[in-house]
């Protein structure tokens, strides 16, 4: 059995506790939170073995092997270089770090002491992903990608009543970008490497966090676009195109039904189920990574292109976060 440990009681480390419960390989033995009120809730509620309010206390821990991070995206570095120097495998919630040179770090402090990095980016590792790529080469020469998720945050609209929460506050490294435009970039760059060039545009709101945002993406014979937004809804598929026919993605996060269209109109179905929870499929990766039977540096190559491209995304919009500044990195 594999103990893990949580850090976070939102709504995520729930559905991550959901899909975790149907592994048989998996004993939650501490729930953490800073408020003791909390993490106890959590841990009676979910079954945990103990709940613990000092990270230090929990990276020292000899009951856990692993630690689930679902904090605001600003504290995944400091808390996952925690865990990871004390010998403790990391899978990590996306984005996994607020820019590339800190998850450099990271990667580099999991060589050091022997342990899985992950970050969890749950639609690559969904099934109906693997279809994509096998399917990829029957659309002929690639020309256009378009990726898009552009869902309505419940957070908006206590924002634009003043009330300003994590999700739109680029003190936490947060935004649209890196809150859902991941599930975009992440993709494009695991389907087809580094862009030769990238030009972004945004949507920024009163205190500088991007609501939404546009990125084209230039590749030899290829252009991607990448459409994301917190602030409005969007029901268009995700699409690639190629010179001998498109594949058609119900939902980018979840890729729970994907048709192939040849040229002369006639379709395929290639994945069609419900659209039910798929971080078991990024929970199971985790597993066989601990265990040895997956290296974690492939994944990890397709991160730090991610954070490669989002950095230059930042740049070209002048979307700054205290961690960049801050440069923690170095002092590890």
């Amino acid at each position: 059995m594999i103990r893990f440990a949580t850090i976070g009681t939102n709504f995520i480390v729930r559905r991550f506790l959901d899909a975790a419960a149907k592994s048989s390989e998996l004993l939650y033995a501490v729930s953490y939170s800073r408020e003791e009120e909390k993490a106890k809730a959590f841990a009676t509620e979910y079954g945990a073995c103990r709940y613990c309010t000092d990270l230090q206390e929990l990276a020292e821990s000899e009951d856990v092997d692993a630690v689930y991070i679902a904090s605001p995206n600003s504290l995944h570095f400091e808390q996952s270089i925690l865990m990871l120097s004390h010998g403790k495998h990391v899978m990590c919630e996306k984005t996994i770090t607020s820019n590339r040179m800190e998850l450099n770090k990271l990667t580099e402090v999991a060589d050091k002491n022997h342990v899985v990095l992950l970050e969890a980016m749950r639609s690559v590792f969904d099934p109906g992903f693997a279809v994509i790529q096998r399917n990829i080469k029957r659309l002929g020469r690639i020309r256009r990608v378009s990726f898009q998720y552009c869902k309505y945050s419940s957070r908006y609209d206590k924002f634009k009543n003043g009330i300003i929460e994590n999700a739109f506050n680029p003190a936490f490294s947060n935004g649209a970008l890196m809150d859902i435009g991941v599930y975009c970039v992440h993709p494009l760059v695991k389907l087809f490497g580094l862009p030769e060039k990238v030009i972004s545009d945004a949507i920024l709101l009163h205190n500088g966090v991007d609501g939404a945002g546009t990125i084209i993406a230039q590749y030899e014979g290829m252009q991607a676009e990448l459409i994301y937004s917190k602030i409005s809804d969007s029901y268009v598929p995700s699409q690639i195109q190629g010179e001998d026919g498109t594949l058609v993605i119900e939902d980018i996060p979840n890729p729970r039904k994907v048709t192939f269209y040849r040229r002369n109109g006639e379709s395929e179905i290639l994945v069609s189920r419900g659209s039910d929870s798929n971080m078991i499929y990024e929970i199971q990766e985790w597993i066989e990574q601990i265990k040895g039977h997956r290296d974690w540096h492939d994944p990890m190559k397709i991160s730090l292109m991610e954070l490669q491209v989002m950095d230059e995304v930042r740049n070209q919009l002048s979307i700054k976060f205290p961690a960049d500044a801050e440069e923690k990195w170095k002092k590890y």
